[in-house]
Parts: C-alpha cells; sequence; structure tokens
C-alpha cells in the first residue's frame, strides 16, 4: 500500500516558484543572476498600512478572529466592492482567507465532485490546475492565442463548457499574460454562461488596479447583474497594496457558497492572521493615492520592456493591458542552435539556455498551459529591466 496519496500524482510543482528558487541557488554560487520569474511588487507596503499593524499588536489584537474574518474588515470589502465594483453585498457574504490561494482552494473543496469539470482559459495561472485536480475536479483548457490578446472568445467558451462544467475560473488582468477583458467582451461571455445556468464563475480580480492607459477595469457580476447568484468575485491585497508576505486574500459571493468555504477553512487553518487582518483594513478604507503613482512607475517598466523584446531577434511580444507581466512568443526561435550546441526544441529549452548563458531567470509559458512562449515579471527596477532585455537580444542574436 502507497503511503503518499494518489492526488499527488495529478499535480506538478510550482513552476513561477521553481525558477525563483533556481535563481537564488544560481545567486549564492556567485551567479549574476537576475531573476524575473516572482509576481511579487518590489514596492513597500504602505506605511500607513504598516502603522496599522502596529497599533493592532500594541491594542492587543494578537488573539484567535472569527474563520471568515474580523468584522471591520468584512464591513470593509462589502464596501470595497459597493464602491469600485458596483455589487451589493452585506458584510457576512464575505470572507477572509491566507492569501487569495486559499480562496480558491476552500471555493473548489467545498463544491468539486470526481468528474466536474472547472473551465481554464489558457494561459493559466499554474495553480489553478492543481487546486481542481487536488479537489478532485478535471480541468478544461479554453485555449487563446496570441492573434486574441490571450483572451477567452465566447465560441472557444461554449465548447468548452459540457453538462460535467461546474465552474469556469477568469482572471483578469491575467497572470501570465497581463491581458485584461474589456465590459464589451466581458458582456458577450456572459452572454454565453447565462445560457448554461449550471456553471458558476470564479471571478479572479487579483490584479484589478494594475491597468494602463485609458483601460477601465470591470468584473463580470457587475457587467451581468444576473450571474450574481453564481458568481464567487476574488480579490486580495497582496499586488495592488504591495503585501504580499501579509497574506490576506478575500471573496464575496451566495451566502450558501459562503458558509460552505467558512466550514472548510475551519477545519483546516481558521482564521488569516489577526494583524494582517487589520493591516488589511486600513489598505481598503486608507489612502489610495500611492496605488495611482505605482501604476505608472509599472506602466514604464512595461513600456519598455515591450519595446526592447520586439527588438530581440525572433521575440514578438504584445502589449498587454494590466498586471506586471509580459508573455512574448519564442516561436520563430524554435529549431535554432544556441552557442551550447543545445537545439532549442520548446519554451523550457529556450529559458534553461538563457538562464544559463547569460544568466536571466524567466519563466517558460508551456508551464501556464501556452507555448511556445515565457512569462517576464517586470515588478523590479528599470536598471535591472534594461539590463535582463540587453542580455535576451545579446541571447537571442547568438541562436543560428
Amino acid at each position: 500500500m502507497a503511503f503518499l496519496a494518489d492526488a499527488l500524482s495529478r499535480v506538478k510543482p510550482s513552476a513561477t516558484i521553481a525558477v525563483s528558487q533556481k535563481a537564488r541557488e544560481l545567486k549564492t554560487q556567485g551567479r549574476d543572476v537576475i531573476g524575473l520569474g516572482a509576481g511579487e511588487p518590489d514596492f513597500d507596503t504602505p506605511d500607513n498600512v504598516k502603522n496599522a499593524a502596529i497599533d493592532a499588536i500594541n491594542r492587543g489584537e494578537t488573539k484567535y478572529t472569527p474563520v471568515s474574518g474580523i468584522q471591520p474588515l468584512r464591513e470593509a470589502i462589502a464596501a470595497k466592492f459597493k464602491r469600485e465594483n458596483n455589487l451589493d453585498y452585506d458584510w457576512k457574504q464575505t470572507i477572509v482567507a491566507t492569501g487569495g490561494k486559499q480562496i480558491l482552494f476552500n471555493a473548489m473543496m467545498a463544491t468539486l465532485n470526481p468528474g466536474d469539470e472547472v473551465v481554464i482559459p489558457s494561459p493559466y495561472w499554474v495553480s489553478y490546475p492543481e487546486m481542481v485536480s487536488i479537489c478532485g475536479g478535471t480541468p478544461v483548457f479554453a485555449e487563446t492565442s496570441i492573434d486574441n490578446g490571450f483572451k477567452l472568445t465566447p465560441d472557444a467558451l461554449e465548447k468548452a463548457i459540457t453538462p460535467k462544467t461546474k465552474w469556469l475560473i477568469m482572471n483578469s488582468p491575467s497572470n501570465p499574460s497581463g491581458a485584461a477583458y474589456t465590459e464589451a467582451e466581458l458582456k458577450a461571455l456572459a452572454d454565453v454562461l447565462m445560457a448554461h445556468p449550471h456553471v458558476w464563475v470564479l471571478t479572479d480580480d487579483m490584479y484589478e488596479h494594475l491597468t494602463y492607459g485609458d483601460f477601465k477595469f470591470f468584473t463580470i457580476a457587475e457587467v451581468e447583474p444576473k450571474l450574481y447568484d453564481r458568481t464567487l468575485t476574488m480579490n486580495g491585497v497582496s499586488k495592488a497594496y504591495a503585501m504580499t508576505g501579509w497574506r490576506i486574500g478575500y471573496a464575496a459571493g451566495p451566502i450558501e457558497l459562503i458558509k460552505a468555504m467558512d466550514m472548510i477553512q475551519g477545519q483546516q487553518t481558521s482564521g488569516a492572521c489577526s494583524i494582517a487582518q487589520w493591516a488589511a483594513v486600513e489598505a481598503l478604507n486608507g489612502p489610495q493615492d500611492f496605488i495611482t503613482k505605482n501604476k505608472a512607475i509599472f506602466q514604464g517598466r512595461r513600456d519598455l520592456v515591450v519595446s526592447m523584446l520586439n527588438q530581440a531577434k525572433g521575440i514578438n511580444c504584445p502589449v498587454p493591458e494590466g498586471a506586471f507581466y509580459v508573455y512574448p512568443s519564442c516561436a520563430e526561435l524554435i529549431g535554432k542552435t544556441a552557442p551550447s550546441g543545445k537545439v532549442i526544441e520548446t519554451d523550457e529549452d529556450f529559458v534553461s539556455e538563457l538562464l544559463e548563458v547569460e544568466g536571466v531567470a524567466v519563466v517558460h509559458g508551456s508551464a501556464f498551459g501556452l507555448g511556445p512562449n515565457f512569462r517576464i515579471s517586470y515588478a523590479t527596477s528599470e536598471e535591472l529591466l534594461e539590463e535582463a532585455c540587453n542580455r535576451i537580444q545579446r541571447f537571442t542574436a547568438s541562436l543560428k
């Protein structure tokens, strides 16, 4: 009898975490490595948020909290959804968890039975299909393409839905592509969903505040209110508020689903860190002006990276609407030979040789379900990004 659970055979390690770890290991060996794999802002948490955490400690807010989160935070979440997304939720329809990952896991664990299908547009965040598999469901991939901006089309969604479909997972702006859906694009997808009332929507809006230019963010239950009763709207403080290590994710949805997720969490971790919750109250209720400043910095970095990558031989890099990633194609370089003599047969070969030859760590696109591409996180300084792109240009020029 095997000791480890069969579920582990259905799960792969996180490629993004693996790349970051590999970059750290090479740095400790003295290699000059620029790591562009991590999905976290390089900005510090705002001072008012840090001070709120310190005040909470000094007040003695150091005890267990309710499983679904402290009431002031849940009220702040409901107020945020009303203020920014035109969504009316009672605070009891919200839940707080230890990061967005736990929200997703709770939702899947609370709803999936063996054979249930979850539609996931590709490219996708690496954890979506693994969570579905761990929870006994079957991920079904609806492929996008660089030609349509890596966005799910109504036709592709329609073809992916079957009588077994339980969820559609939406992520806008997207990790890894940075693609974000317009109001009209969301309405077209909502029209398909309205014809399939058994399909629920989990919308991951973690990068909501990181959109650029004139792009206006919408979430699907806002665009189509008739989907309200079968939508779980998820968000968190990690990206926009530079609070990745605080580990606070949240969601709102139908009360019966929230109660089921509360029960799962109650037997798993109970409430999230009390201090981090009080910090998140200040993040949501406090000044928001720094978000605009950070967005301007990110947009400058995006424009720099897109421009320099499109000057690299054989690279095609579209301009993403949001997040802090680009997802360029390296299709023209497949079949080329690296200076080491290695033939570039896959995008994984490309990123491996790039790391070995030039010390630039990026993530291969096939890990996100669509290649030959690679993902770059531009959540680092312009100086490092410019140097990394120079190295990529040098590497692609060396391929024969």
